[in-house]
């Protein structure tokens, strides 16, 4: 059986299957989401999901989703699957599947009476482009095959109804037919690689429902916009490739396109194997010239933290340095434009948030340890010590040095300042803000790294001037240290999460990881000890690292509910896999070898993740409590990114490279 692969058992079992959901993108900011029975539960599903930058900067519906039937002795049977009102399915063609296995596509077997067909998808790469691969495995008598698109035309985030306005034109193209919906839109081309006829019936299936969004306090219903139907026999043994896209395509070429596109896929052999592909879905390349991570799917865009901090992972933990670097050296533009006159960038949102530059020194000291402290100073040196004389000059506008050397960072009660930046009308439901311990934490690893970097350096020998830079650095490095134990370090044995004037905030937070997993810290080891047995008592989950200790007032560890209910738990007791990653990092930092088993263990619960909710990749949060369900972003960069850092530190640790079999 192969690593991931579900049974007819499990797929006719809409409570189980509907749980489970696929995500394929090209690079450019487009995906193909579903579930795995090919019954959108969200609005944001949807077979060619895309950009359409004439008319704004998201992403729009425009093949919801294609219904198959297949035909025998004149006994039409539908393998589509749409859910409506009162939990009904009509159709309900799952009770068809046999099969469905993701090893390296999308693979789904469909068995009606003694036919066996097969189904297989590919999203191809820089283009809006679904290929879908129909082969007939097996057939007593003659089949027809029909396919009937469902379209949408709208934002990914709204919901369309039936209406006068919309467009039924269509035109006839090679193998298909061409149409458009609503002016701004392109023309969507649906097109086979065999003549076919099309059967203009234009219609609107109403009242189609997708549960997620009715679970999360959102309107779910909608009406689709069906324009007929598309016929053609099929021989057994025979293939027939269909292709939904933006542009037109030669026929002759979707055959080729469709093989070409499905040899470059990483088969999700393995856990390593499955982070690997799905770090690969984030990389997002709006013109050949740029190149971004974006947060996570099926919603977010380029955020500068998160950029930062997944950045490492998903390219250097899969060895591929040319990446990291094609993604830092478009990030470099943006940061100096901020640090010159403080512009934002118009793709890599809040760069201007506090620690956003401390991360990308960190993300930098992690390509220094991938490939050397020469090569990174030669490419990177000098960004590092540019952001460094930034901050202690305190040109940033919103974070400021102090005379003891830590970072003082203000209006966190107005405004979120930090990761924990979920809101209610505006306001900041966890207000940090002062002396944060992460950013003060990334501060002295930050200067401790841009010291090496310039010891790193041939000349220093015999420069006096790098000498005194070096001398200098290491000074406000030992006054950060001082300053930043007499603030953090509590009597009870962890880190205050942050400390404003005379208020030290003693809520049980992850936050104070980052000064045991960091390269450099200002904790001596019994107390990088102490803040880890903290953290391990009070925050540690099979799935992730609880934003806050169950024994803290406000705890509460379930995502669920209304947009502002679901928001205020946000970052009250549920678990993130990102942290997770950290806190590993620290444990195998303090036991190295001895610490390998330990987190092998630890990510048993994560790679279980693999066969549910987004296949072969990592959700965005959980909850705090058992049993653990996974909520939010069906696929997170920064979750992938850090459990493939994990890995690869396991890997090292271990000598064992038998996890990326």
């Amino acid at each position: 059986m192969g690593y991931l692969k579900f049974d007819k058992t499990l797929l006719i079992n809409l409570e189980e299957s509907l749980q489970r959901e696929i995500l394929r993108t090209n690079r450019g900011g487009a995906y193909h989401s579903t579930t795995i029975t090919d019954c959108n539960t969200r609005k944001s599903h949807g077979l060619l999901v895309c950009p359409v930058p004439q008319l704004d900067a998201e992403n729009h519906v425009l093949i919801s989703s294609l219904d198959e039937t297949v035909i025998q002795h004149g006994a039409p049977f539908n393998l589509g699957v749409h859910q409506h009102e009162g939990d009904n399915f009509s159709p309900n063609g799952n009770k068809y599947i046999r099969e469905f296995e993701f090893e390296s596509i999308p693979k789904t077997i469909y068995r009606v009476g003694g036919v066996i067909l097969s189904k297989e998808k590919v999203f191809t790469a820089y283009e809006n482009r679904i290929l879908i691969k129909y082969t007939l495995l097996d057939a007593h008598s003659p089949t027809t095959l029909q396919l009937r698109p469902f379209l949408a035309f709208r934002k990914a985030n709204e919901l369309t109804h039936a209406n006068p306005v919309a467009n039924r034109n269509y035109s006839e193209v090679e193998n298909g037919i061409k149409t458009c919906m609503y002016a701004g839109y392109p023309d969507l081309h649906l097109q086979f690689s065999k003549p076919v006829e099309f059967v203009y019936q234009p219609d609107w299936w109403k009242g189609i429902e997708y549960t997620k969004e009715r679970e999360r306090g959102f309107a779910y219903q909608e009406d689709l916009y069906v324009p007929g139907y598309f016929e053609m026999t099929i021989e057994k043994g025979e293939s027939i490739y269909f292709s939904g896209g933006d542009t037109f395509i030669d026929p002759p070429l979707i055959q080729e396109k469709y093989e070409g596109e499905s040899t470059t896929r990483t088969p999700r052999t393995s856990f390593f194997n499955c982070l690997k592909n799905s770090a690969q879905q984030f990389y997002y390349r709006p013109t050949e010239n740029d190149a971004y991570l974006l947060a996570g799917y099926l919603w977010f865009k380029v955020r500068a933290r998160d950029l930062f901090i997944a950045m490492p992972g998903c390219s250097l933990a899969i060895d591929d340095p040319v990446r990291f670097e094609k993604l830092m050296d478009t990030a470099i533009p943006a940061l100096r434009h901020f640090m010159k006159d403080g512009s934002l960038d118009s793709v890599i949102q809040e760069i201007d948030l506090p620690d956003i530059l401390l991360w990308a020194i960190w993300a930098i000291q992690q390509y220094a340890k991938a490939t050397s402290l020469e090569q990174c100073n030669t490419r990177y040196g000098a960004l590092v010590h540019e952001i460094i004389a930034y901050i202690r000059t305190n040109k940033h506008p919103n974070v400021k040095l102090d005379n003891r050397g830590l970072l003082y960072a203000d209006g966190g009660r107005e405004k979120p300042i930090t990761w924990m930046s979920s809101t209610v009308d505006g306001r900041p439901i966890v207000p940090r803000t002062g002396y944060i311990v992460e950013f003060n934490a990334l501060w002295y690893n930050d200067l401790k790294f841009a010291s090496e970097l310039l010891k790193s350096t041939v000349e220093t020998r015999r420069a006096t001037s790098l000498q005194k830079q070096i001398t200098a650095l290491e000074d406000v490095a030992a006054n950060t240290a001082i300053a930043f134990l007499s603030t953090f370090v509590n009597p009870h044995g962890y880190l205050y999460d942050y400390v404003d004037g005379k208020y030290s905030d003693l809520s049980v937070r992850p936050n104070m990881l980052f000064a045991v997993a960091l390269d450099y810290s200002p904790l001596n080891r019994t107390q990088k000890r102490s803040v880890l047995n903290f953290v391990t008592k009070e925050l540690l989950t099979p799935k992730g690292i609880r934003s806050l200790s169950p024994n803290s007032s406000g705890y509460n560890p379930y995502c669920i509910g209304t947009h502002a209910e679901r928001n205020w738990a946000y970052h009250q007791g549920t678990a993130w896999p990102w942290l997770l990653g950290f806190y590993l990092e620290a444990y195998l930092n303090l036991y190295q070898k001895g610490g390998v088993s330990f987190a092998e263990r630890m990510l048993i619960g994560l790679e279980e993740e693999m066969s549910t909710h987004c296949i072969s990749s990592l959700s965005e949060l959980f909850d705090g409590n058992p049993p653990f369900q996974s909520r939010g972003a069906i696929s997170f960069a920064m979750n992938v990114s850090a459990v493939l850092r994990v890995l690869n530190l396991i890997m090292s640790e271990s000598g064992f490279a038998g996890l990326k079999d």
